[in-house]
């Protein structure tokens, strides 16, 4: 059985495909697909999609690229999420000084968003994370090009003690000890076994193995097209769609970057899978 840490099968783009992406995953044999909303418009799209199947664990957070676009009743509302289903987890949270140094002012992933400034993304990202500490929920965090002052906002504060998620850490490979000491779990993506990510392919083969998990990040983050196993159309601007059906294929390829075999890989990553998230309907 395969788990699927961090998606977002609740995505819009999906939505016309979705039948086929939940016959697949079954196929497939995932066993739970860990879906996250990223703004307050999401919240009720992942709730909804829990209810329908019972695969889908949900995870409502505000993202950084969404944290200046929030309304003044966000916290009530991402509240009232967690309190409506006992499988709820905290996520997508976090910091991103990508899209405020680095990221192309006609971006279409960012069209109609304010950036907020990192400080308004760290006032933003520590409410939840308190939130998550005080209910010892776990933590899915996005970051990028934000490593250092991410450390430095988990020293500072009370964690969840059954830990956080790091998902597709891209990060120095020198900072993996100081976050996994803080409780971190780290989440490979498919998208990493691209040429050109030679360097997190050699940080992920050597994590320790019980922060080890694995994602797809879908519809994000495709896969190598000669490693999918399965594909969906183009969407409406033709970019193309990860199918989270390629989890199994992610396995397997880390699998081999780690020297093990997929059977031994697949068991570990149940273990410490379970050990973060829990089981359906309880901790």
């Amino acid at each position: 059985m395969f788990y699927d840490a961090h998606n977002h099968l609740h995505d819009a783009s999906l939505a016309p495909h979705r039948g086929k992406i939940f016959a697949d995953l079954v196929s497939a044999s995932v066993k739970r697909a860990v879906v996250n909303g990223s703004c307050e418009t999401d919240w009720p799209e992942v709730a909804a999609l829990a209810k329908q199947h019972p695969i889908v664990t949900p995870s409502f957070g505000l993202h950084p690229w969404d944290a200046g676009n929030r309304t003044p009743d966000w916290q009530k509302n991402l509240l009232a999420h967690l309190d409506s289903d006992p499988r709820a987890t905290v996520g997508e949270i976090g910091l991103d000084r990508w899209i405020l140094d680095r990221a192309r002012p006609d971006d279409a992933r960012l069209a109609g968003l304010r950036r907020a400034p990192l400080a308004e993304q760290m006032e933003v990202f520590m409410w939840q994370l308190a939130l998550a500490a005080a209910r010892d929920l776990p933590a899915s965090i996005h970051c990028l090009a934000a490593f250092g002052p991410l450390l430095d906002a988990l020293r500072a504060t009370p964690l969840p003690a059954r830990g956080f998620l790091l998902h597709a850490y891209s990060g120095p490979t020198e900072m993996v000890k100081d976050f996994a000491n803080l409780g971190a779990y780290f989440s490979f993506n498919g998208g990493y076994l691209a040429p050109r990510h030679a360097r997190l392919r050699g940080l992920y083969a050597a994590l320790p193995a019980d922060r080890l998990l694995v994602e797809t990040d879908a519809p994000a983050m495709r896969l190598p097209a000669p490693l999918e196993k399965f594909s969906l159309p183009a969407g409406d601007d033709r970019s193309f769609l990860n199918h989270p059906g390629n989890l199994a294929a992610t396995y397997a390829a880390l699998a081999d970057l780690r020297g093990r075999t997929l059977d031994s890989l697949t068991r570990q990553v149940e273990e410490n899978f379970l050990r973060l998230f829990g089981n359906p309907g309880g901790r």
